[in-house]
Order: structure tokens, then C-alpha cells, then sequence
């Protein structure tokens, strides 16, 4: 028979769970696509792209903006990805995690997000050009972003 502590448990966990997979959904699909532009950056070849008007990611993967302190970006894609599925996976068997891991993975969502924002205003703006791969994951980061945002706000609004 349940207690009513354990249901209460139960009911708040459960949409703080499906915010949690969801992540690990987003993180996955993030991995995916900075895996095949770092698989791309590592073998020196070209995205798959359908180039048409300003769709042209040729000019995107090979333009300045393509790295950022020496690195290129999409290992730092791939970095991130792969950081905050370990984490997501962690944060219920780590004790560091189960205090901080979701306020770390906003954090670190929120860096991610900012950045993205800038490498849209720099394809959009200043290179004149789209990368449907880079917009797929800032478009992933975004809403990455906006779960992490969830999370947060149920974690500090729980009792």
C-alpha cells in the first residue's frame, strides 16, 4: 500500500523523468549530427548538403567562423554532447550530480545555447550562407536548452 509521501514522490518525479529522457533523446540527436560533422571535419570531406539559393554549407564548414580558438567547432559540438549525456546519465548514481547535475546542465546548455545564437548570427549575417546540419544542432541545443530550463524550475519549485 503506498503512502502518501511516495505518491506525492511519485508525482513530481515523474515529470522531472520525462523532462530527464527527453534530454538524453535531444542529447542523442545532438550527438548525431555533430558526430557526422566532426566524421566530416576528420576526414576532410564534404557535408551532405542540398545547395540551393542560401543553403550552402561548403561555405559554412570552410569559412573562419568554422573554428573557434584553433578548434574546430564541431568537435566542440561533439564535446558537448557527449559532457552532457554523461552527465544525464550520472546525475541519479553521482552524489556531486544529484545535488548539482541539473543546475550544471542548464549551465552548460546556456553556454551552448548563447553560442549557437552566435553562429546563426554569423551565418545568417555576416557569411550570407546556411548549413542545415549546423542549424539541426542549434535548433537541438535550443530546445536542449529550454528542457534544461524546465528541469531547473521543477527542481527548485519542489518542495
Amino acid at each position: 500500500m503506498a503512502t502518501t509521501k511516495t505518491l506525492e514522490k511519485t508525482e513530481h518525479s515523474q515529470p522531472r523523468d520525462m523532462l530527464r529522457i527527453t534530454s538524453l533523446i535531444l542529447v542523442a540527436i545532438g550527438f548525431a549530427i555533430s558526430s557526422y560533422l566532426s566524421y566530416t571535419k576528420l576526414t576532410d570531406t564534404s557535408v551532405v548538403c542540398a545547395e540551393s539559393g542560401a543553403i550552402n554549407c561548403e561555405v559554412v564548414q570552410t569559412s573562419s567562423y568554422s573554428k573557434f580558438m584553433g578548434i574546430d567547432v564541431a568537435y566542440l559540438g561533439f564535446a558537448a554532447y557527449l559532457f552532457l549525456g554523461a552527465i544525464i546519465l550520472l546525475e541519479n548514481r553521482v552524489g556531486f550530480l544529484q545535488e548539482y547535475g541539473v543546475t550544471l546542465i542548464f549551465g552548460v546548455t546556456l553556454f551552448a545555447f548563447l553560442f549557437s545564437m552566435w553562429l546563426v548570427y554569423v551565418q545568417v549575417a555576416l557569411l550570407q550562407a546556411l548549413c542545415l546540419w549546423c542549424l539541426g544542432h542549434e535548433i537541438t541545443m535550443t530546445l536542449l536548452f529550454i528542457v534544461s530550463g524546465l528541469r531547473l524550475r521543477k527542481l527548485l519549485s519542489a518542495p
